[in-house]
């Protein structure tokens, strides 16, 4: 039988984490009751340096229950940086591991076919959503957009999947050889290649708390996905360059002609619309190259992702 970790990576989740606690133990013992995996099972909950009294309780569950393994990061570091501490953390210690976030939106009945795939054969198994008929108008049409996106980008990436999936040894060390600073892990784990496998499920509302992804943070997320990913942006810009080079050339051989012909324009509208164009369209094109040279300066700084304070395990 397979060891299982379940990496549950936690921000000011003191709301929700007892809830957590519960429903996740029933089920992992319900596994190891079934023989479907090891007894030496666990579940890491993995504290990304919380302000509220996520740490504490996480401690007060390790001295309870030695399934409980506890992992603190130094500082706060950001949700993938969380993930990444815990998986990397977890790759020595079991033969498949499955991720999932605090919030109870990930349907954890969905974890007994990630196994079954696993055991057919797979070394990665992503949960995908079913539907979004949760979401707002707002959020379905921008998440669906995104994706779409991805994929004109070039980039693999498996539509309506967040970080609910499972990996197993093997596909984790593999992983771990991805040492880039700038982390959109959707992006990444279909990097690895090995053979995958899909799993549906239902999404729910959130138990208790506040999203830790508000619209600021989405876009943000989104932004950097798809520039850790696609050179496209840096191509578009180029040929965006090129087209308004000749559009440049036939508007002054436009002007030359009307002037040889003797014909009085005033030009100031078209002078003023030029500049402001042409303007607006340099600033945007620095700011997409911007974009990636910032990335280029902390890749190259090699700064540690995380930085683990304190590990709890038996």
């Amino acid at each position: 039988m397979s060891i299982l970790y379940l990496v549950v990576p936690c921000y000011n989740e003191q709301e929700v984490l007892h809830e957590t606690y519960s429903r996740l133990t029933q089920k992992l013992n319900s596994l190891i009751e079934r023989k479907i995996v090891d007894a030496q099972s666990r579940i890491m909950f993995v504290d990304d340096g919380s302000r509220d009294n996520t740490w504490n309780i996480i401690s007060e569950l390790h001295e309870q229950n030695s399934q409980i393994v506890g992992l603190k990061l130094s500082r706060n570091r950001g949700h993938q940086n969380a993930l990444l501490a815990g998986l990397l953390t977890a790759k020595d210690l079991c033969d498949i591991c499955i991720s999932l976030d605090a919030d109870l939106q990930d349907d954890i009945d969905a974890i007994d076919r990630f196994i079954e795939q696993y055991q057919n054969g797979c070394e990665i198994v992503y949960g995908v959503r079913s539907s979004r008929k949760t979401d707002s108008f707002f959020k379905r049409t921008s998440a669906l957009s995104f994706y779409k996106l991805m994929k004109v980008l070039g980039v693999d990436i498996v539509y309506n999947h967040a970080d609910y999936r499972l990996m197993s040894k093997r596909a984790l060390e593999a992983f771990a050889e991805f040492e880039e600073i700038n982390l959109f892990l959707r992006g990444i784990v279909p990097l690895v290649g090995f053979k995958s496998g899909v799993v549906e499920y239902e999404r729910h509302e959130r138990f208790a708390g506040e999203s830790k992804y508000p619209l600021k943070k989405m876009l943000s997320f989104a932004f950097d996905g798809i520039t850790s990913f696609s050179v496209k942006p840096i191509r578009m810009v180029l040929s965006l360059g090129a087209i308004i080079f000749l559009a440049s050339i036939l508007v002054l051989i436009y002007f030359i002609v009307i002037k040889i012909f003797g014909f009085a324009v005033a030009g100031w509208t078209t002078i003023v619309c030029s500049i402001w164009m042409i303007g607006g369209i340099q600033l945007l094109c620095l700011g997409i190259i911007g974009e990636y040279v910032g990335k280029i300066y902390k890749e190259v700084k090699h700064r540690p992702r995380f930085t683990i304070e304190a590990l709890l395990k038996d």
